[in-house]
């Protein structure tokens, strides 16, 4: 590692690395630091029983030609190297629910959506449609999802509320609960997520779903690939701990093994929170300081990792959001001891082989970061082991155990199937991604007060940027266009996006 680069992106997550790509590109010496063994924050894949599981990337959209991350894909250099397999057409999505014996499908393609959802509601074709226009009509106001530099922004957008609209679109309940279904890929709140969020969220997916064969840490792979090609480094055990601020820049940045490192420009990938700890709050508006604390980290999640024995449980090329109660759509986060888990996700890994059987498969439900008190204190990872106890393996026991019989009756017979299982609780999510307290997806988003959760890339420090999760939007989507939001800070927005098109064509 040389002492001088001119950009240090600090975490070699989705938004580090795609920021250093950028600017690698644009012939910046780039160095990209990260604290952990694994590069890709939310993309890294873990190895359990010779099966392959995802942390964070369940499946991606917006990947067919001419759509918009397949644009800022090809411009990365990564989309042609990506192995994926396409999901059901239609039904890549199912909602279902344990008090209605019926599964809803969620279809790529918007007529293809209507046509399948009009299947189980024939009266309501017309509101369906409606809803699909509407989200459409929503992700035009953002000018960059679209790859343009200007647009009709529209700031009374942001204030619309998802349930509220969902609602007001129609009295049948049960339609109204399959169309916010899918609200787990942003951990949806009845009374603050923005129907911009949930927009954004889905629209990628209707217009394509995609799984990454063997996992999503081969967009890593591609990335640092890409990365090196164009001039960049990146280094892991790099965990920075200080950013030393003079005359309102940072000058260096210095780390836990002693390394200390300069730039002209400095870009944070790690969470917002931990940022302003770095650079010193104090160097930091008092009231930004204040905003920042206060922003309440999203839900965490509680995984199980299920590994199958040999040719025992069909490969589902397709998700799953189930529900114990279809009115509890939007309170699934909000459990007691008796009642957890509400709800959850089910997904599983595309594999080279095509014998049409599943080798593992992914259990994901809401867990609050507070039921980890007793052991708040502990750190583990791969670069730094440290055991939280017999209390914490018994606790993931018992959980496990519990999610499993809710699984149990939605896919009758799979514990006869299962070879070997494994769990992460909102700890592993905080010690390998580093989201606040294991949130999922950064900062909730409100529609009562939105600017309140708007995190420009662009700080106080004149040569401090931010990028991630929590500034923008999450995903692999919003990520991507978060990146092109810092980078544009550096290079200008209008030429990059220009540069974007025109290589994507």
């Amino acid at each position: 590692m040389k002492e001088h680069y001119d950009v240090v992106i600090i975490g070699s997550g989705l938004g580090g690395l795609v920021s250093a790509i950028i600017l690698a590109k644009e012939g910046y010496s780039v160095c990209v630091l990260e604290k952990n063994n694994q590069f890709g924050g939310n993309l890294q894949t873990f190895v359990r029983d010779k099966t392959i599981f995802d942390t964070g990337i369940h499946y991606i959209g917006g990947l067919s030609e001419g759509q918009n991350l397949y644009k800022y894909f090809k411009y990365l250099g990564i989309m042609d190297d990506l192995k994926l397999k396409k999901m059901d057409e239609d039904g890549f999505d199912i909602v279902s629910f344990e008090d209605q014996d019926q599964e809803f499908p969620h279809a790529q393609g918007y007529a293809n959506f209507v046509n399948q959802l009009e299947k189980s509601f024939p009266e309501e074709g017309a509101t369906i449609q409606k809803y699909c226009d509407d989200i459409i009509a929503t992700c035009d106001f953002f000018p960059l999802y679209n790859l343009k530099t200007e647009g009709q922004y529209d700031h009374a957008i942001l204030s619309i509320n998802a349930k509220q609209y969902i609602d007001e679109l129609t009295e049948n309940k049960k339609l109204r609960a399959v169309l916010a279904g899918t609200n787990f890929l942003y951990a949806g709140i009845a009374d603050k997520s923005p129907f911009y969020v949930h927009a954004l969220s889905v629209n990628s997916y209707i217009q394509s779903a995609w799984r990454c064969v063997n996992g999503g840490s081969q967009i890593t792979k591609q990335l640092i690939k890409q990365l090196k090609i164009n001039g960049g480094e990146v280094y892991k055990y790099k965990e920075v701990i200080q950013l030393v601020v003079e005359n309102n820049a940072v000058t260096t940045a210095k780390m836990k093994d002693g390394t200390t490192v300069t730039s002209q420009y400095f870009i944070s990938n790690v969470d917002p929170k931990a940022t302003l700890k770095m650079a010193g709050e104090n160097n930091f508006r008092k009231a930004f300081v204040n905003r920042i604390s206060s922003l309440e980290g999203g839900v965490s999640a509680f995984s199980l990792y299920i590994v199958f024995k040999p040719e025992s449980f069909k490969y589902l090329n397709r998700n799953y959001y189930h529900f114990k109660d279809s009115n509890e759509v939007w309170t699934a986060h909000d459990y007691t001891e008796e009642t957890w888990p509400k709800a959850f996700m089910a997904s599983m890994n595309a594999s080279k082989k095509e014998d049409g059987w599943a080798e593992g498969m992914t259990f994901i439900t809401y867990m609050k970061f507070a039921d980890l008190k007793p052991w708040e204190q502990t750190f583990n990872t791969t670069a730094e082991k440290e055991d939280r106890g017999e209390s914490y393996e018994a606790f993931k026991i018992r959980k496990s155990n519990r999610f499993l019989e809710e699984i149990e009756l939605k896919f009758p017979g799979i514990k006869d199937c299962i070879k070997s299982i494994y769990s992460s609780t909102p700890l592993s999510y905080r010690d390998y991604i580093g989201g606040h307290n294991g949130n999922m997806y950064g900062y909730e988003k409100d529609s009562n007060n939105p600017m309140k959760t708007f995190i420009a890339s662009k700080t106080k420090l004149d040569n401090l940027l931010l990028t991630g999760q929590s500034i923008n939007m999450h995903g692999v989507l919003g990520v991507t266009i978060g990146a092109v939001v810092t980078c544009s800070e550096i290079v200008g927005k209008d030429y990059l996006v220009g540069k974007i098109n025109q290589t994507s064509v």
